[in-house]
């Protein structure tokens, strides 16, 4: 018997293309509804999704479905790379992307909610093709396996192994014991909150197609848009203060937001420490660029608020949309946003990032630090939330940070050698490994965009964005010797 079940992940894998296909669908339908040039690709995406699914069916079959640590850490990242595997097939087929860097590239931005695109003129682009951009980032924002957690709870085996290897964030908070019911409920929650926003976008004078891709991007905090110009399209405050809301809402942790929306337990969430250091982040961050927008660049009370509250938030949250050109900002007001880009939202949301809830936990650490130089003897706790986080949690914190980092400086390292120069270099890391996409490093930077990247540096900002989304250990140990040795 061979240690990784292969049978099992087979059949895993075929099912989770299965689904992908049901995906295409969709955009299907909506190229022949609106009669676009892309009904051929997502014809011929369809079938071959559907046939290799039925493939790895087929090799999966008599599987037992109990999955072990291993398998499941291997199943999570061969999911996000299957995924965007087939997700290519649409735009070459179709010949909106010629090679398959750029179309893998775009995929993986898609999955990964970092919105980063190969496309420059994404306006030319047809309906279908539009929407798909949109779904992949709505699929991908809560999880591709946690989805299908929700629609196929047959997986339970390991899945809560699974789950453990895609969710975000160091401490979790459950519902329920299920894991299925536990899944539902954050995806009736990131369902009701997309409706609330496609509704929204509406009422404010979106047509329907826009307020759909819209919503779906601003919910999973993920930045693709159907124009080239983002929100800035709409010239709408109304719009750009919804986009606010409900981005807002994308990156507050989604079991937090069921406990105050549909159990109306409001306390649960602002006593939330997590919660309450994104909102003091928010605040402090967007008062200060306001401040910095009147002073410097001239503009009214109302504008540089909003345009510094839909920034900050676009940025920790890592959705990446904008609403204002960064690029005529103080250089001040840059380096503040590229230290939200690396904090993120909440830990258990849609966005990606270093999480509010780490940066809790690593000041206490340096808060007790400081204690036990005055007391060597003292036994101090760490407590968040009124819970103790064990040793074993802070060790890892601590690790991950070291990685983070670690990581970081090798990939600007290695882009700088390609011949990108340094500044654009630490934007394009940062935002490929907080997912932030359409970032400072194609604002300011306008000279240079993701497409004219060389093909090495596409690569490395594929490999960083997975990492990023699904926290760099999970994708990291299955590089290691002890994963493939025996025992």
């Amino acid at each position: 018997m061979s240690m990784i079940n292969f049978r099992l992940i087979n059949k895993i894998l075929g099912s989770l293309l299965f689904i992908e296909a049901f995906l295409m669908l969709w955009c299907f339908v909506m190229s022949i509804v609106y009669r676009q040039s892309d009904t051929f690709a997502f014809g011929v995406a369809l079938a071959v999704t559907i046939a290799a699914g039925c493939i790895l069916r087929y090799y999966g079959r008599n599987a037992n479905n109990m999955l072990s640590r291993r398998d499941s850490y291997l199943v999570v990242t061969l999911a996000w790379c299957v995924f965007s595997l087939f997700g290519t097939l649409p735009f070459l087929v179709g010949g909106f992307l010629t090679n398959f860097t750029d179309a893998f590239f775009e995929t993986m931005s898609g999955f990964t909610t970092t919105g980063a695109t190969i496309f420059d003129d994404v306006e030319r682009l047809p309906r279908g093709i539009l929407f798909w951009r949109s779904l992949m980032q709505w699929i991908g924002g809560l999880g591709i396996v946690f989805f299908t957690i929700a629609i196929l709870p047959s997986f339970v085996g390991g899945s809560v192994k699974i789950f453990s290897a895609e969710a975000t964030g160091p401490i979790r908070t459950k519902l329920h014991p299920r894991l299925s019911v536990n899944t539902k409920a954050l995806w009736l929650i990131f369902f009701v909150l997309t409706l609330a926003c496609i509704v929204t976008y509406r009422v404010l004078g979106m047509n329907w197609f826009d307020s759909v891709n819209y919503a779906m991007t601003t919910c999973a905090t993920g930045g693709f848009a159907p124009h080239n110009d983002s929100i800035l399209h709409f010239q709408s405050a109304g719009i750009e203060y919804a986009c606010i809301v409900f981005c807002f809402l994308g990156g507050v942790n989604f079991t937090m937001l069921y406990l105050a929306l549909i159990k109306f337990q409001f306390k649960k969430l602002t006593q939330n420490s997590e919660f309450k250091c994104y909102l003091w982040l928010i605040i402090g961050v967007t008062l200060f660029i306001m401040a910095a927008l009147i002073v410097n660049n001239g503009y009214n009370v109302e504008r540089a608020f909003r345009s510094s509250l839909f920034q900050t938030i676009s940025t920790i949250t890592t959705t990446g949309l904008f609403n204002d050109d960064i690029a005529l900002w103080p250089q001040i007001t840059w380096i503040i946003l590229f230290g939200c880009m690396f904090i993120g939202a909440c830990s258990g949301s849609t966005s990606s990032g270093w999480k509010c809830i780490r940066v809790v936990m690593l000041l206490k650490i340096v808060r007790n630090e400081f204690r036990q130089l005055l007391h060597p003897n003292a036994i101090l706790p760490l407590k968040v939330n009124k819970s103790n986080v064990p040793m074993q949690q802070r060790v890892r914190l601590l690790a991950l940070l070291t990685i983070y980092l670690l990581l970081f400086f090798i990939a600007v390292v290695l882009i700088t050698a390609c011949g990108v120069d340094f500044t654009n270099a630490l934007a394009i890391s940062m935002s490929s490994m907080s997912n932030v996409g359409p970032s400072l490093a194609i604002e300011i930077g306008s000279s240079i965009s993701w497409s004219e990247l060389p093909v090495l540096v596409k690569w490395l900002c594929t490999a960083l964005m997975l990492m990023g989304r699904l926290e760099i250990f999970s994708v990291l140990v299955i590089f290691t010797h002890a994963f493939w040795k025996e025992n």
